[in-house]
């Protein structure tokens, strides 16, 4: 059953200690798109290979070439292990797409009926500076707060440029993938920490789209005024916890060309998808050449 030991071995390894070294590696941020593809491809692999573990089993592609009763349980077994994570992650998906839209679905018409708009922004009352969008296929809202709307023209530019990003990239996608690995699967895999180091490349990346139309201080200075300001949670915000906020002003002077971390990042994304679909083929392979 080495295949299967194999591809076992590596979802294990791609579900705990990859997120885990990751999350701990700072500088991959410095080039954030091919980090999150780079995570992107941890999660999806993890899931294939974890897929695929089972799935060698049940095909006998590691059993002998006549199985004990014992071996067709064990496949028995492993189909039914699959069946389980796949439904799983379908019934988690449902769940999860069904909860965010329906939670976007009552805010939007809460700040409809409060807010008042103006240049196609929403503004509701707040003495605290408050700047957040929610997304969606239709019904797209930028909502700001009178406060945020006080920053002044510049930051409250960069700002808006930030959470318009958000909206065209549909990072909520991403962000609601990660949820649902993270709702699916047991907690000693390394989940919360994917979704929490996703989330912060997503904020990165609306950063640098702001960046580039409206300069490094107008953003900076709007994001220590948001620092720890409440926003919903099911919706994406420009402000944040002081320690993600922290390294993302810090970002923010790094105007360096980091091409060649983000080729490397990508090909490791590449290499890490290819690693289990090597696993499942290669024994089909090895058989027809025999």
């Amino acid at each position: 059953m080495t295949t299967a030991a194999l591809l076992a071995l590596l979802a294990l390894v791609l579900s705990g200690p990859v997120p885990a070294v990751l999350a701990r590696t700072p500088a991959v941020r410095h080039a954030p798109r091919a980090a999150m593809v780079l995570w992107q491809a941890v999660a999806l692999a993890a899931v294939l290979s974890a897929l695929g573990a089972t799935l060698a089993v049940f095909s006998g592609a590691g059993l002998g070439s006549e199985p004990s009763p014992v071996e067709y349980a064990v496949s028995g077994l492993a189909l039914l292990v699959t069946a389980l994570v796949l439904g799983r992650l379908v019934v988690t998906g449902h769940l999860v797409g069904t909860r965010l839209r329906a939670m976007r679905r009552h805010h939007r018409e809460l700040v409809d009926l409060l807010a008042s708009e103006q240049a196609g922004v929403l503004v509701v009352e707040g003495d605290r500076p408050v700047a957040y969008c929610l997304p969606g296929l239709t019904g797209r809202r930028v909502v700001i707060s009178r406060a945020a709307a006080d920053l002044g023209r510049e930051p409250l530019e960069a700002v808006l440029a930030h959470e318009r990003a958000h909206l065209t990239a549909r990072h909520d996608l991403v962000l609601e993938a990660f949820t649902v690995l993270h709702d699916a699967f047991p907690r000693w895999v390394s989940s919360g920490r994917a979704l929490a180091e996703v989330r912060l490349l997503a904020e990165i990346l609306a950063d640098a789209a702001a960046r580039r139309r409206h300069g490094p201080l107008a953003l900076a200075r709007a994001l220590v005024a948001l620092t720890d300001s409440p926003a919903p949670r099911m919706a994406l915000a420009a402000g944040g916890p002081i320690g993600d906020l922290t390294a993302r002003v810090e970002l923010l002077r790094d105007d360096r060309s980091h091409r060649l971390l983000a080729a490397t990042l990508l090909a490791l994304a590449a290499a890490v998808l290819v690693l289990p679909s090597v696993f499942v083929a290669y024994p089909w392979l090895t058989s027809l050449g025999a």
